[in-house]
């Protein structure tokens, strides 16, 4: 097994002991390409701005600092706001800050990753629909979806938020 220097608790409450964990990239290169190629085939004809918003999203929802880290400081290279990033996580409550579409590709974003909750309900897919072309709301579910796969990745490889090369 391949381990690497990637470090992390290894319960909520023991700061001081940590794991080594294994370089995803070096140890599955090809999965990792192809992660890489459904990432940027997802994000193709999408606004970027509603790409790291989407991204950002899941990150909250899944609880990963690393990829929050990572778009956030995307985001704010592609234009976003702090205001609007830190609105978020409660977008309902700050519906004034996002637009129809993107409070769509939010509810839709949070269906698809809290999916076991209460599947993808009919009501929010709807207005996703009303949103977004066929094609363009396909590319959406795929960018959900790949987030959601990176978010998986770097949770349990133990990726630490700040270190990636956008730092």
């Amino acid at each position: 097994m391949v381990m690497t220097t990637n470090t992390a608790p290894l319960t909520g409450n023991d700061t001081t002991a940590t794991a080594e964990r294994i370089d995803f990239a070096k140890a599955a290169p090809k999965v990792f390409r192809a992660v890489i190629g459904l990432d940027s085939a997802a994000r193709e004809g999408l606004d970027p701005t509603l790409v790291e918003l989407v991204q950002i999203r899941s990150s909250q929802l899944n609880h990963c600092a690393y990829c929050l880290h990572m778009h956030t400081t995307d985001a704010r290279k592609a234009g976003e706001t702090d205001e609007r990033m830190h609105m978020v996580g409660v977008w309902r409550e700050a519906r004034h800050f996002f637009t129809g579409k993107e409070q769509a590709a939010l509810a839709l974003t949070e269906a698809v990753t809290l999916i076991a909750d209460a599947g993808v309900p009919d009501d929010v897919y709807r207005r996703a629909a009303a949103h977004f072309e066929e094609a363009e709301l396909a590319r959406l579910l795929a960018l959900i979806l790949t987030i959601n796969t990176w978010n998986r990745i770097a949770l349990a490889t133990a990726k630490v938020a700040g270190t990636d090369e956008r730092g």
